[in-house]
């Protein structure tokens, strides 16, 4: 898997270190033993095989379940190399949801939208966060692309780590950055995205990076969590698997 060069980041800056798990899209290290991706499905059976070397124990999927299927083109994994993983199932939204479907059109895409999300289903995101309080060993959260649904789950993860804001934006736009780079190289074309050159993705990284730390100002992550559910040892034990 290869990433696209990109601007390096500001002075005191960790840059998110990218995970070279054979066949994963979009894959990087969120903190400690917590990690990020695109769809599992990419992985080849080197790739499930490196992850778990990395220490990864627990996939959680934040994908509707209509999206886990496997494609034709995906790499063909064997069950026992499957089997070493816990897969929990916890998506960020219910797609049927009128409202939702309103605001995010066509899917979840834009940090601006993620303040309703976290409106419109407090309690499934707060099921996420429980999930990963209780998954054994490390952890990799995926969504489809990698990019917005784990995003908006990476950066409340990095806020509750006490990363600054800086750290949580590059991360956003390594992201957004891996995906666009997956769109170029991908023989499969996108039924609604497509590459964008440096000239228009960059403006729209700095728009969406801004959308994102507003949504991370103002839901106020670690209130918002255990007003929907998520207990101060839940917290904590998060904040332990980011190795903080």
């Amino acid at each position: 898997m290869t990433f696209p060069a990109a601007p390096g980041p500001a002075e005191g800056t960790t840059a998110p270190k990218p995970m070279y798990w054979d066949g994963a899209v979009n894959a990087w290290h969120i903190g400690g033993g917590v990690h990020r991706m695109g769809r599992r499905e990419w992985l080849t059976e080197t790739g499930w095989q490196q992850a778990y070397a990395d220490g990864i124990r627990t996939v959680i999927d934040l994908r509707n379940p209509v999206e886990v299927r496997r494609r034709e083109t995906d790499p063909v994994v064997g069950e026992a190399t499957l089997a070493a993983f816990d897969v929990v199932h916890a998506p960020t939204e219910d797609p049927a949801n009128s409202e939702f479907r309103a605001l995010c059109v066509p899917y979840l895409n834009d940090p601006a939208s993620y303040a309703d999300n976290a409106r419109i289903f407090p309690g499934k995101l707060a099921q996420v966060f429980r999930a990963l309080a209780a998954a054994p060993g490390g952890v990799v959260i995926h969504c489809s692309a990698g990019r917005d649904r784990s995003g908006m789950i990476a950066a409340m993860l990095q806020d509750l780590a006490g990363d600054g804001e800086d750290a949580i934006a590059l991360a956003y736009e390594r992201a957004m950055r891996g995906i666009n780079e997956h769109h170029r190289v991908s023989g499969i074309p996108h039924p609604h995205e497509r590459y964008l050159p440096e000239e228009l993705l960059a403006p729209l990284i700095e728009r969406r990076q801004e959308s994102l730390l507003r949504f991370v100002r103002d839901l106020k992550i670690a209130a918002f969590l255990r007003h929907n559910g998520v207990t101060v040892p839940e917290l904590a034990a998060i904040v332990g698997k980011l190795g903080r």
